[in-house]
């Protein structure tokens, strides 16, 4: 048997909270007015009584010898709701109505002198006493400032009267809050919850399933900040959707190539083969060049072991050595030098003194991949520049080609998107910039007008007392370690060549 559902008795919602809070705050204001309302009463109650004692007076004042009788005296002070009237006149006389057998005072309250922290007080004592006080109260006759009138009441049915003025206001305070937090309710429900729960409905439906075009909210006209929030949401959740689109090509292509990896590995290594007979040749132009391909081979086959090592265990860290900045960006150009109708020329302005601490061969990637951006991008001529500055090594590579376009500058950096050029991948500056930030470094456009583009790159610079070592014997057993292909003796191995 199912189980029925659980009625919520209180209500969880922003809405409902709002509507006991504006509850909880109007009383709360009213607390704050109640007691200047109930003192103001209080001494309502008493100037009426004091304005109706004046009233009476005029029968007394009409009789010929200022008398009545008692019983017309008693009826008179019980239509005035007092124990007895005197009416003090500015010429020191007096006319007094009292009953036979006046009670005794227990209490004095002068209006003309009240203040106003004083009837605070003596409205809250009035309402937390329980007997009933005989109060004597003076006060200036209302239609005539030169008589006082003073007047002997009891206290009981001042409290009544407050009691029920406090209950009256308690009820309409009520009555407002609740009426004003039904509106805000509704108000707040339309405005607020309904467009809030959309966004919540949105967010669940496109967390099952993010590659849904068709789970992306569609923003509304709005132009508060919940319309805002809607376009914000729509954009963050395209944005998510073409990532994962794109990451599940890069999966699908990272996949091909570690299955196509490996044959192309052999193949390169059949080239490798063919290429140590070359270095035998008699032809002077064959033995030239033959060290530059070489070398073109074995980096090819490195990048081949890199790339199936990275699809099984990540991106290798760097293997960092010191080297000489000039001879590696002299090696980019030799590789890169063009001639004829797309000539194109690397100059190499670094310093034979700038060392940098890195992994060589990643290195060279980057400034590789950089300068054939440069010359396919229509440059004919670029410099690598080198300077070291607060401990930062940065390394300029500029170019006199057209510039990027503003797409290109857009989505720099992104795998797919950031090509300088038509028809590019854009994978060179992405892996470009994988490299740098593997090394603690980063690489950042300059600047690309139609003058030319500059890209800098920037490393931590070795410390000063680790060049100074380097640049002694420890620098060159350094650079001997790092063989010269086009100084290779003829007749090497290839198993020779591989070591070194």
């Amino acid at each position: 048997m199912a189980s029925l559902p659980k009625l919520r008795l209180v209500p969880r919602g922003v809405s409902a909270r709002l509507l006991a809070l504006t509850v909880a705050f109007v009383m709360a204001s009213e607390v704050v007015i109640f007691l200047p309302s109930l003192s103001r009463f209080r001494i309502d109650y008493l100037v009426n009584r004091i304005d109706a004692a004046h009233l009476a007076m005029f029968a007394l004042e009409a009789t010929p010898d200022k008398m009545v009788s008692q019983q017309l005296a008693d009826a008179i002070l019980a239509q005035v709701g007092a124990h007895g009237i005197v009416l003090h006149r500015s010429n020191n006389t007096t006319l007094m109505l009292d009953s036979e057998n006046p009670p005794h005072i227990d209490a004095t309250y002068d209006l003309r002198r009240s203040g106003v922290i004083m009837p605070l007080i003596d409205a809250l004592m009035v309402l937390g006493r329980s007997d009933n006080r005989v109060l004597r109260v003076l006060d200036t006759a209302p239609k005539d400032p030169h008589l006082v009138v003073e007047v002997l009441l009891d206290e009981r049915p001042l409290r009544q009267a407050m009691w029920a003025f406090a209950v009256r206001v308690f009820g309409l305070s009520l009555l407002i809050s609740l009426i004003t937090a039904s509106l805000l309710y509704v108000g707040l429900r339309w405005l607020l919850v309904t467009p809030l729960r959309r966004l919540i409905a949105s967010m669940m439906a496109f967390r099952d399933n993010p590659e849904d075009a068709a789970r992306v909210i569609v923003p509304t006209a709005r132009s508060d900040e919940l319309g805002l929030a809607q376009r914000e949401l729509a954009a963050l959740q395209e944005t998510v959707r073409q990532a994962l689109r794109q990451k599940e090509r890069l999966a699908a292509l990272g996949t091909a190539v570690a299955k196509i990896n490996h044959d192309l590995r052999n193949i390169l290594s059949t080239a490798r083969l063919v290429s140590d007979g070359l270095a035998d040749s008699a032809a002077p132009e064959v033995r030239r060049v033959t060290p530059r391909l070489v070398a073109a081979i074995d980096r090819a086959v490195a990048l081949c072991t890199r790339t199936l090592t990275f699809t099984r265990e990540g991106a290798p860290p760097p293997q960092r050595r010191r080297f000489a900045l000039a001879d590696l960006v002299a090696e980019v150009a030799e590789l890169v030098e063009r001639h004829g109708e797309d000539e194109f020329a690397l100059a190499n302005d670094v310093a034979p003194t700038v060392t940098a601490e890195a992994d060589r061969d990643q290195l060279f990637r980057v400034l590789h991949n950089l300068a054939l951006n440069a010359a396919e991008s229509g440059a004919r001529h670029a410099v690598v520049r080198a300077h070291v500055s607060g401990g930062v090594l940065a390394i300029e590579i500029g170019d006199d080609g057209p510039g990027l376009a503003p797409k290109a500058r857009e989505n720099l950096f992104r795998p797919f998107a950031g090509s300088a050029r038509p028809g590019g991948a854009g994978l060179g500056l992405a892996i470009a910039r994988e490299v740098m930030r593997a090394h603690g470094g980063e690489v950042a456009l300059g600047e690309s007008t139609a003058a030319g583009t500059l890209f800098v790159l920037r490393l931590p610079a070795p410390s000063a007392g680790e060049d100074a070592r380097s640049s002694g014997p420890a620098a060159e057993r350094v650079g001997a370690e790092r063989p010269n292909p086009a100084a290779a003796p003829r007749g090497r191995s290839r198993a020779q060549r591989h070591r070194e």
